[in-house]
This record gives C-alpha cells, structure tokens and sequence, in this order.
C-alpha cells in the first residue's frame, strides 16, 4: 500500500491490466490458447444497477464453471454472487455468451469461489 491507504488493486494499473487481458483473449494467434482458463465475466451491481465486465480465470467441470477469487478481500466484484447470488455472463465462452447463476462462498480458510450454473 502506499502512504495515501491505497493498494495495488485500487488503482488504474488493474483496470489497465484487465483491458489488456480482455484483448488478449480475443486476439487471433493467443486467444484459443487464453479462452481454455480465462473468460471475460459481465454482471449487474446489486447495488449500483451498473453493468460491469472483468476477465477471471476459471475451471470447467461439465456445466459448472468454478471461479477462485485471488485476494478476494482486495476485490469486490464476487460479493454481487453472496447469499442467493445471481445471474452472470460468460462473454465468448465455447464460441458463444453464454448466461448462468453463480453463487459466491468463503471456505473457513478465507478463500473465495464463485460457482456458475450455466444455463441451458
């Protein structure tokens, strides 16, 4: 952190990380090989009605794709999942979006994992 309480991922290098990771899983030539762990999610905020997009890393599991959350206590964006949790978008997953509901939880070592129920 620096002097003003600020870490690394509240500032504009994570946003222009994540830009730069949202066109490498497009690009032509490294995106097959990105797509096979890395998929753009797009959601609503629960709170601000605001539509947002982040690439995350996933694994695939049949129809569930599970979504480990690294340090989840510096991001945000898992908690719009918690409780109920809520619909979600794959953004060109297997050549498609593909929509679901994904389900935020915390195991007793703090670690994150959002699960998503991919529609049919």
């Amino acid at each position: 952190m620096d002097g003003m309480g600020r870490g690394i991922f509240d500032t504009p290098l994570v946003g222009m990380f994540n830009a730069g990771a949202e066109r490498l899983i497009d690009a032509p030539v490294v995106g097959p090989l990105i797509r096979r762990s890395t998929v753009v999610i797009r959601y609503t905020g629960r709170r601000s009605g605001q539509t947002f997009q982040t690439p995350v890393s996933y694994r695939k599991s049949g129809e569930v794709i599970a979504i480990r959350v690294m340090t989840p206590d510096k991001k945000t964006w898992w908690r719009n999942f918690t409780g109920d949790g809520g619909p979600i978008t794959l953004m060109n997953f297997d050549g498609a979006d593909r929509t679901g509901h994904a389900v935020a939880e915390r195991d007793e070592r703090g670690r994150v994992t959002v699960t998503v129920t991919l529609d049919a």
